[in-house]
């Protein structure tokens, strides 16, 4: 059901242990560890445990207003704020992402969108800065 047996796309190491459901809404901070897949709505900032291989996964209905930080970060849905992803962002074609990404690796499929700056991991502080 909804893809929770499933393994992540990539490291097939992490399945689904929390689900934000379509019908929930969630205002405040947000700390998690693991699989954490978000149907519903998120206001606020959204932090995986530290030294955790943690991976968030925004479904195409999902919606999240925040900022993110997370190894890994799947985005099907909408994502207002900065991502700060320690290893890798997926971007799918119906993600819509404002703000800036930072990353090491990153894959955008055709059809996200992206309001902000991709920023790598390894960029000089004043490319992140802007300045």
């Amino acid at each position: 059901m909804l893809g929770m047996d499933k393994k992540s796309s990539r490291n097939g190491t992490n399945t689904v242990e929390t689900l934000i459901g379509p019908r929930v809404v969630i205002r405040g901070d947000l700390q998690f560890s693991g699989g954490l897949y978000v149907e519903g709505k998120i206001i606020g900032k959204i932090t995986a445990e530290e030294g955790s291989a943690a991976v968030l996964t925004v479904s195409e209905q999902g919606m999240i207003e925040g900022e993110v930080h997370a190894p890994v970060v799947v985005i099907a849905g909408s994502l207002h704020g900065d991502i700060h992803a320690g290893e890798r962002v997926e971007l799918s074609p119906t993600a819509k992402v404002q703000g800036n990404v930072h990353y090491k690796i990153v894959e955008m499929a055709g059809g996200a969108t992206l309001t902000g700056r991709l920023i790598h991991a390894d960029a000089p502080m004043s490319e992140q800065t802007g300045q």
